[in-house]
């Protein structure tokens, strides 16, 4: 899918937001250098540069890639695929957040992830976990498949059980591995669930006509609103997925 970099940033800043809490698990140490991996457009790559001498930010996304250059132009951002890094032992800490929930294959993101730490490198990240945006992504189904179209699950939410033994297979060693529900408000009132289905389900209402997106969107409002509007705004019910470790 293609990211809006404006909707994103302006209805979904909590992303980057949430993300700083990560920060805290960074080293003390200026002279190390920091790859943000899925850095998006940016937020967070900026403020990484208090942290190392060197930071990178890469992202799959051009459309995030042009405006984070654009944002924060003393930094240095490159288009690249996480299973396809091109760096090899180059890197102090690999942050990423956020991002990992996107990608299929653990088993070949982390030995990307791996190929680009130094010895006694770092990983540090954040993701969707088991159960993240299951009432969201439910209604979401029910009604896109309802409408006759084939819905191609595009998340990978493990559980923190799951994705630390892949750690381990990966002969890293977990300083933490665990998850935990964030329910996580929406901007713009009643207005919130709408923008976060126009941003993360964006490819499937792209083969719809405009009425029609209006009318899947306003079904899941109606499936989920019981659960996830408390009068003022709409609460996605997120989950999060958080892993420290050591090459």
């Amino acid at each position: 899918m293609e990211w809006n970099s404006q909707l994103y940033d302006n209805k979904h800043d909590f992303v980057a937001e949430y993300g700083k809490g990560l920060l805290e698990f960074i080293p003390d140490n200026k002279e190390q250098t920091i790859l943000d991996l899925g850095c998006g457009t940016g937020v967070l790559t900026a403020q990484l540069r208090d942290y190392g001498s060197k930071v990178i930010g890469v992202d799959s996304s051009e459309n995030m890639i042009d405006k984070a250059k654009k944002q924060f132009g003393n930094i240095e951002f490159m288009v690249c695929d996480a299973l396809d890094l091109p760096f090899e032992n180059e890197f102090d800490v690999v942050f990423s957040n956020a991002v990992f929930h996107w990608i299929s294959d653990h088993d070949a993101l982390l030995s990307n992830v791996k190929k680009v730490l130094k010895s006694h490198g770092l990983l540090v990240c954040e993701f969707g976990a088991n159960g993240n945006i299951s009432t969201i992504e439910n209604a979401f189904v029910k009604v896109y498949s309802g409408l006759g179209y084939e819905y191609a699950p595009k998340f990978n939410f493990p559980t923190s059980e799951s994705f630390g033994k892949l750690l381990e297979k990966k002969g890293v060693v977990i300083y933490k591995v665990y998850d935990y529900d964030r329910p996580t408000p929406l901007k713009n009132a009643e207005q919130g669930l709408a923008n976060w289905i126009k941003q993360f389900f964006a490819s499937e209402l792209s083969v719809m006509s405009d009425d029609m997106q209006d009318t899947v969107i306003k079904k899941v409002e109606g499936l989920t609103r019981e659960s996830l509007w408390n009068g003022k705004e709409w609460i996605a019910d997120y989950r999060r997925l958080r892993a420290i470790a050591h090459l």
